[in-house]
């Protein structure tokens, strides 16, 4: 289990690494889609939340990839999956499979760290 946990942890790591440092970097070609998604995706390429967005995204992955703060990279990076699969899930479809894929290695993470995350999920605090 430890070598999946590892596997798991470099891939969603290099993952995010690679299209959080695309956000600076624009290595990897960007096609808007039309429609609402091409809109939806024009609106943060203008306003330049796509660099907030891969920020987190290339801080997270570089945690991960490093294996340093796992427990704050997967809270960093949870929001982003989540919006992230979203998009692929109501605006446009292409693209779902990495999103559902990404979903699952975070999520077999934080499964593995859950220890980490347990005090979160407490009744009451008093």
């Amino acid at each position: 289990m430890k070598i999946a946990t590892l596997i798991a942890r470099i891939l969603l790591g290099l993952i995010f690494f690679v299209f959080g440092l695309n956000a600076f970097l624009h290595f990897l070609p960007a096609i808007l889609p039309l429609g609402p998604a091409g809109q939806f995706l024009s609106l943060l390429i203008q306003s330049h939340y796509v660099l907030f967005i891969g920020a987190v995204q290339l801080v997270g992955g570089a945690l991960l990839v490093a294996n340093r703060y796992v427990p704050l990279a997967l809270t960093l990076l949870g929001p982003v999956i989540v919006n992230i699969l979203l998009y692929h899930l109501l605006l446009s479809h292409a693209g779902a499979g990495l999103a559902i894929l990404v979903t699952i290695l975070w999520g077999f993470l934080f499964f593995r760290y859950r220890q980490y995350f347990s005090s979160l999920f407490v009744l009451r605090t008093s």
